[in-house]
């Protein structure tokens, strides 16, 4: 298996490549290309202590989000609340009940026409409130801190330009950064502003039973490194 600083030494060599041709035509080109530039086969790599690293690799100009993590808001039936309160008729006809959406601090959300809820936050606490500002979820910091540490403990997170696509899509990873720790205060201004977003997917099965297809706390590729607490840049 490498070595994390074999790892760096063959990330700077292939910054010199410059554009290489995808390796997978598709979104999961960036990471076969990346992983096979490096010669690993698993997504995990041993770091300066002997931590698992995790690696991740995205293009600079996607306009999709990435997950950090998903973590259904609390008290336990809070979901159930949404449902009930904010969840509107299945478009597949079905007569179930579901509710997607995305949330953020700037704005209430719009729910068919409806004003919704949105992101507040308290010292020590993410809140989804209504207009009328009554809570009906909230995270607190603790677990957000072990929902972001338990999916992300340590990142080596690789960006890369590119040009054409499909299968002629070209890839220049020259970035790279060695993320950890999670900063509550940081992670909620960025909450604030809109940068993390949270989607949350809420359906029923056949017997009305609710089916959590889970809440994401959601960011832009570009802006993932600003989560972390310690950032250092590898290349």
């Amino acid at each position: 298996m490498i070595t994390y600083y074999k790892l760096i030494k063959k990330l700077k060599a292939i910054k010199k490549m410059g554009y290489v041709e995808t390796h997978r035509a598709g979104n999961t080109g960036i990471g076969k290309t990346l992983e096979d530039l490096l010669g690993i086969e698993e997504n995990n790599i041993p770091g300066p202590n002997a931590a698992m690293i995790e690696l991740k690799s995205a293009r600079k100009n996607v306009s999709s989000m990435l997950t950090l993590f998903t973590k259904s808001p609390l008290p336990p039936k809070a979901n159930s609340v949404l449902l009930e309160r904010f969840g509107y008729e299945s478009s597949r006809g079905n007569k179930r009940k579901e509710l997607h959406t995305t949330v953020n601090a700037v704005n209430y959300n719009q729910l068919k026409g409806k004003t919704g809820f949105k992101i507040y936050i308290q010292k020590d606490r993410v809140n989804l409130i209504t207009a009328k500002n009554k809570i009906v979820g909230y995270w607190g910091k603790e677990t957000l801190k072990n929902s972001f540490e338990r999916k992300l403990p340590k990142l080596l997170y690789v960006k890369a330009e590119t040009r054409g696509s499909g299968s002629n899509e070209e890839f220049w990873f020259n970035e790279a950064w060695l993320l950890s720790g999670f900063d509550f205060d940081n992670f909620t201004q960025l909450l604030k502003e809109g940068t993390i977003l949270v989607d949350i997917r809420i359906g029923q099965y056949p017997d009305g039973r609710l089916h959590d297809h889970g809440t994401g706390f959601r960011v832009f590729p570009v802006k993932l490194d600003l989560c972390f607490r310690h950032r250092k840049k590898i290349i």
